[in-house]
């Protein structure tokens, strides 16, 4: 791979939208794509359309929890490789499927992700002011909004 030259063209994404990711595993691939050659290597974590083929509803605790071990990974790896992390929104869970999750119900899922990502971590604060932002009075996290 490092004398395809294909190294010094692209760099790679790792994508994995779970809450249980293999933080290991993934400092380790980083590695190995750094020894192959590649200079800066991308995450990508989801905020929305990645937990279930007809979800309506994002459950903003299990795309929070997706950001936090994403974070793990991160702190985990040399900075110097990390370009960041593409927060992805999937409007249908796969090619073949109906629309789920819009945005305008993802949009706390959204905020909260952000802010996670921002501020390197969730706090009581976050959330604070994750609600003083979307005008919200109680922010749900481990259950469906209403």
């Amino acid at each position: 791979l490092s004398e395809s030259g294909v190294p010094q063209l692209v760099q790679p994404m790792i994508w994995d939208y779970a809450t249980d990711i293999d933080v290991e595993g993934k400092v380790q691939l980083i590695e190995k794509y750094r020894r192959c050659g590649f200079s800066k290597v991308w995450l990508a974590s989801a905020f929305k359309g990645a937990t279930g083929v007809n979800q309506s509803l994002p459950l903003v605790g299990h795309h929070l929890r997706n950001q936090l071990e994403w974070l793990q990974v991160a702190s985990r790896s040399p900075a110097d490789v990390l370009e960041g992390i593409a927060l992805t929104g999937w409007q249908r869970y796969d090619h073949f499927s109906v629309l789920c999750e819009l945005l305008p119900v993802a949009i706390p899922s959204l905020a909260v992700c952000l802010q996670a990502l921002k501020n390197g971590g969730y706090s009581e604060k976050v959330k604070e002011n994750v609600e003083k932002l979307l005008g919200m009075s109680n922010l749900e996290i481990d259950t469906f909004m209403r």
